[in-house]
């Protein structure tokens, strides 16, 4: 039968839910500190503590001094018993021995349990921060334990208070005690209190994680959330496609009679959802954003040096309020889904700027030229229109039709225009890391309203905005919501950006310089020395002011440095290499085919090993008679 040490030992495990291990650490440190407190024993000195766990026996081994008479027994061990711990103990050494007193007492048993409580608390803060680290960006349900002014207290698994400020609430949301809330894990903080976890139902990826829940083709990655833009508690607008074919990714989103999508919405305090399409063609995917106002057409003006884009959507007039939305809702949504700077007008407001453009602009004459009626035409329909007079369904597709042909030509850029842009852009571009173009505006650490205001005009990506700030940082001041404020976060963020590309700038050069270092050459092979005689290159020491004619004879001596050979090698030498040369070698078929090769053949060579010099000593004699000289080098 298990004693109550164990009882009670399994008892704290369940309850607290922690690891067995911590548990026994946190037991074992507090009889330590009650020994300590109990004995009044020097700190510095060694103790250890054991626990069976079958028997709750508590066993405390302390470090004393080996001598030879006992004074101090906290601090002192008499030789003879110090050998029962260690057979090898000598009197002065220190020793490990048993050291468990009958009864810690009072003082002891309460500095026990409060180090017991402190050391279970903290390892249920530190198993609390690492299970909700792993939490951030999920979706966790809690419960509503506290209402203030701040926010809420929510109550959530393991025993974690979590909170959510008013901010991260969805406006006109009540919650009241007990109530059951579904948030998103945004931030997890770890202070000296504990970890503080705060919940947010207003960032965007909480609608995310809804859709993930809700629409299985998401959850398994048959249908793809492209982009996410929301103002919660009143609209929202998700871009969906599909990564099969023959899948509707809006009808997997909406569901039948719009069962899965109304989860959605009642989930977020009633606010208005439109799934839309995703597509690779801008105009197109922004046509869709601006839904559900029809467009007549989408034009872009994309330009790359000055950062940011921004395209022109014209829609028909009664579609104008439509398109916009109560108080810009619609128009702002759409510019946060699509990335991209939206100008909307409607038709007649549209061919007015057309004929302004025509006007003013010296590039459009040869259009004018040839869209000379139909200006005369479009410039009659206006004044009718200023005037109150109706137009007919036919004349608003002519004017349609016109504002449709010379926006497209007036967008449409010369190969010059191209490559001045091209050009400027790549200068702009050099000092920004490659990989700020890939990271998206809101994930680029700026303030959220910062991050929002800048993707609403136009700018997607982090890249996108250093160029502008390179090229016109007047133009981001100018944007309404961007204060000295923001200037200084976007300007902390352009310097980290600047950091970064000079941290792989020198990687990269010093990676460059390893692959550029010279590779030593290999060794000369002693083999070398055994090679023909014909292959050794020729050299000849030419003295100024003498040539062939007027020169008696000459001799050539090379000198060919070789290794210290060992005694193996010099017993396998060939002994054909030191032998003579034929001096006629020159009529042999092999000299002729060396001639062909720009080869010179050698006339007389003679090979000599001087073994003083430890030197192979190649001779070459050039005979213009009976006497002449040798050099020897």
């Amino acid at each position: 039968m298990k004693n109550e040490f164990t009882l009670a030992f399994n008892e704290v495990l369940e309850e607290k839910g922690l690891p067995k291990e911590i548990i026994v650490k946190a037991l074992e440190s507090a009889i330590i500190s009650a020994y300590n407190r109990s004995v009044k024993t020097d700190v510095a000195r060694k103790v250890e503590a054991s626990i069976d766990l079958e028997t709750g026996k508590i066993t405390i081994f302390a470090e004393k001094e080996v001598v030879d008479e006992v004074e101090n027994p906290v601090t002192e061990v008499s030789l003879a018993e110090a050998r029962n711990y260690d057979p090898a103990a000598e009197a002065g050494s220190l020793v490990m021995v048993d050291a468990t007193p009958a009864d810690f007492g009072r003082v002891a048993a309460q500095t026990a349990r409060q180090v017991i409580q402190q050391r279970i608390r903290d390892a249920e803060r530190q198993a609390q921060l690492v299970f909700y680290e792993k939490q951030l960006g999920e979706i966790v349900n809690g419960v509503v334990q506290a209402v203030g002014p701040t926010g809420l207290t929510i109550g959530l698994e393991m025993k974690t208070e979590a909170s959510m400020p008013r901010k991260e609430m969805i406006p006109g949301e009540r919650f009241h005690i007990h109530e059951r809330v579904r948030a998103l894990v945004s931030e997890v903080k770890d202070n000296q209190r504990g970890p503080q976890i705060i919940l947010s139902r207003t960032h965007r990826n909480f609608l995310r994680r809804l859709l993930e829940n809700e629409v299985p083709e998401i959850f398994h990655g048959i249908v793809e959330i492209r982009s996410i833009a929301r103002e919660p508690g009143e609209r929202a607008k998700v871009a969906v496609s599909a990564t099969q074919q023959g899948i509707d990714p809006v009808g997997a989103c909406v569901g039948i009679r719009g069962v899965r999508i109304q989860a959605i919405v009642k989930e977020l305090h009633d606010e208005k959802i439109d799934v839309i399409e995703w597509n690779a063609d801008p105009a197109v995917f922004i046509a869709k954003a601006i839904s559900p106002a029809r467009v007549n057409g989408v034009y872009l003006n994309e330009q790359k040096s000055g950062g940011g884009k921004t395209a022109t959507v014209v829609v028909p007039e009664d579609q104008l309020s439509l398109a916009i939305g109560r108080d810009g809702q619609n128009a702002r949504l759409a510019a946060k889904l699509t990335s991209w700077r939206i100008d909307i007008k409607s038709l007649p407001e549209a061919a007015g700027d057309t004929l302004y453009k025509l006007q003013n602009d010296a590039s459009m004459a040869v259009v004018i030229e040839t869209e000379s009626e139909n200006i005369a035409r479009v410039e009659e329909l206006l004044a009718r229109k200023a005037d109150g007079r109706p137009l007919t369904p036919e004349e608003y597709e002519f004017m349609a039709k016109f504002v449709d042909r010379i926006e497209k030509k007036a967008t449409t850029k010369t190969a010059e225009q191209k490559k001045a842009e091209e050009d400027r852009f790549v200068e702009l571009k050099k000092g920004i890391p490659a990989s700020a173009f890939e990271q998206n505006i809101v994930d680029s650490g700026l303030p959220e309203h910062v991050a929002y205001t800048l993707q609403e005009a136009g700018f997607a990506t982090t890249g996108e905005l250093a160029i502008q700030m390179k090229a016109n940082p007047d133009n981001i001041l100018r944007l309404q919501g961007i204060g000295p404020k923001a200037m200084d976060s976007i300007n902390a963020l352009m310097t980290a950006l600047e950091e970064q590309f000079a941290t792989e700038a020198a990687a990269a050069a010093e990676k460059a310089l390893v692959k550029e270092e010279p590779v030593a050459e290999p060794a000369a092979v002693e083999t070398e020395t055994a090679l023909p005689i014909e292959a050794e290159t020729e050299v000849e020491p030419v003295i100024e002011g003498s040539t062939e004619e007027n020169e008696p004879e000459k001799t050539a001596v090379e000198e060919i440095p070789e290794e210290e050979p060992s005694l193996e090698e010099i017993f396998t030498l060939r002994p054909e290499v030191l032998d003579n040369v034929p001096a006629n070698e020159e009529d042999d078929e092999d000299g002729k085919d060396d001639k062909k090769k720009g080869k010179k053949k050698s006339k007389h060579v003679e090979v000599v090993y001087d073994p003083d010099r430890d030197l192979t000593v190649v001779t070459k004699k050039h005979k213009r008679g009976d006497e002449g000289w040798d050099w020897d080098n």
